[in-house]
């Protein structure tokens, strides 16, 4: 065998093993990104339908909830329902600020601000939102009447925030999304059951 045949040999045996290891790389990607390995992982910050809708669902919800936190101090309300408003206010408002961002974010429409109560009849199908005639009583009441329309109320409206929660666990992608869905359980949850006590239910 002549040198020069050796190399041209030796160059060939290189290229294809080179080859083969490349074929079998890219086989061992493949595979992994069938089984959800970091190959083919969400990227960060992925979300879907779901999380738009939870995001543009729960603004409005959080902001009526606000209003409705805003008459407690005006209305005679009990000491108990004064200091459980002061906490749902504070855990709500920066809430809407965050979700306001992901859907600029993301390039979807994030739902108008400054709306009053007459405008939420629109969005009575959205589970938990109170309707025009209950937002008018709620500001009508006083004393301990207020304290039962608002602590009824609100049970209601927590238990909607929280069924739609559960909807952003579900179905939702962004982990953002479905941490603050988390975050809504816990803290809504716990709230129901404190309101049912004020009221003297079970």
């Amino acid at each position: 065998m002549t040198t020069s045949h050796a190399i041209r040999r030796a160059a060939l045996s290189a290229a294809t093993a080179c080859a083969a290891l490349l074929l079998a790389a890219c086989g061992a990607d493949e595979h992994a990104g069938t089984h959800g390995a970091p190959a083919a992982s969400v990227p960060a910050g992925a979300h879907n339908a779901a999380d738009v809708a939870f995001a543009q669902g729960m603004i409005p919800h959080h902001r009526q909830a606000l209003q409705m936190t805003r008459l407690a101090s005006g209305h005679g309300a009990s000491a108990r329902v004064k200091a459980l408003a002061a906490r749902i206010e504070k855990g709500q408002a920066p809430e809407i600020r965050t979700m306001t961002g992901w859907l600029d974010s993301w390039g979807e429409k994030a739902p108008a601000a400054g709306m009053d109560h007459t405008h939420h009849d629109g969005m009575a199908g959205m589970s938990g939102m109170m309707s025009a005639d209950d937002m008018t009583a709620l500001e009508k009441s006083e004393g301990a009447e207020f304290d039962r329309k608002f602590l009824t109320l609100m049970i209601a409206h927590h238990q909607g925030a929280v069924e739609m929660a559960g909807t952003e666990k579900a179905q939702g992608r962004d982990g953002r999304a479905k941490r603050m869905a988390d975050d809504v359980i816990a803290a809504q949850s716990p709230e129901i059951k404190e309101m049912k006590g004020l009221l003297g239910q079970k």
